[in-house]
């Protein structure tokens, strides 16, 4: 039996799908005033528009049901993990540097205003700042903290494994690699949207939230690293592919996004739009590997 082109069902996934691309479009214009008044943190080519494009639209995917002004934290949050990298991961020349870098940005977490010398520092601020417009910040601000500390000291791990390795030393294992998913940043981007737009559900149980953020992360670190082993040689970066072969990394995801579903199971009840989230981002992440990566050309 022929379906027509203009079936209700169609009609309706085109609308989700074309609400989901305007908050993408509005997201990324913003995110392209916040690298306009931050130009020192963006010039490089690798910060091109298809890397702003791709986050609002990673944002977007997850979080459909939310507004233009609700996904503001979560993109703004997204770039700066990607500034933090590029400083840490690419920038940085000395051990001194990272752990100058690392401080800067512990201070203003801590709620310190930053300096005129760590552009990161005030980037940070101003997402700082924008949460603690809402009152879940006043409680949730610890957690908050904790993550932005995690994920910096996985970045500064990960910089001296690179140079342990430059200077002929063994690197990490693949378990320790995996454990140092933190340096995704995603639970970061995560906690700072749940405490931007959760309900009081979602406040109450954001510790069990986070766990289940932890193992997502770990599928996004390993679903990145099977899509960018070349790209990762050629910019000196570590990957799982370098620690073990694609079966075990491919067995692991599995395993991993099996964890993460028994994790989210007892929150579907209490915390719905919060489990949606985390598993769309999972589909979102392991569809879009597929074809492209985040970053422009080096």
């Amino acid at each position: 039996m022929h379906t027509p082109l203009t079936s209700r069902d169609e009609i309706l996934v085109g609308s989700e799908h074309g609400r989901i691309c305007a908050l993408a479009a509005a997201g990324q214009r913003d995110l392209q005033q916040c690298v306009t008044a931050h130009p020192e943190l963006f010039a490089a080519k690798p910060f091109d528009a298809t890397l702003f494009s791709a986050i609002a639209h990673a944002t977007a995917f997850g979080a459909p049901w939310c507004t233009v002004e609700q996904l503001q934290i979560a993109n703004r949050a997204s770039l700066w993990v990607f500034a933090a990298d590029w400083l840490i991961d690419y920038l940085a020349t000395s051990q001194d540097e990272v752990t100058a870098i690392v401080a800067d940005c512990l201070a203003v977490a801590d709620g310190a205003a930053p300096t005129a010398a760590s552009p990161l520092g005030c980037l940070l601020a101003e997402i700082r700042d924008g949460l603690a417009t809402t009152p879940s910040f006043l409680t949730g601000r610890r957690l908050w903290r904790e993550e932005v500390e995690r994920m910096l000291a996985a970045m500064a791990q990960e910089w001296e494994w690179k140079s342990a390795l430059a200077s002929g030393a063994t690197g990490p294992t693949f378990d320790g690699y995996l454990d140092n998913a933190d340096n995704t940043g995603l639970s970061f981007v995560n906690v700072s949207h749940w405490l931007f737009t959760g309900d009081r559900a979602c406040l109450e149980q954001l510790g069990e939230l986070t766990t289940a953020s932890r193992e997502a992360q770990r599928v996004l670190r390993l679903v990145n690293d099977l899509a960018t082993h070349e790209r990762d040689a050629v910019w000196g970066d570590l990957n799982a592919l370098m620690l073990t072969d694609h079966v075990d990394v491919s067995r692991r995801i599995t395993m991993l996004v099996e964890r993460c579903h028994d994790l989210l199971r007892p929150l579907e009840t209490t915390c719905p739009p919060q489990v949606v989230y985390l598993a769309r981002q999972i589909g979102f992440t392991s569809g879009f590997y597929q074809v492209t990566d985040f970053w422009g050309g080096s």
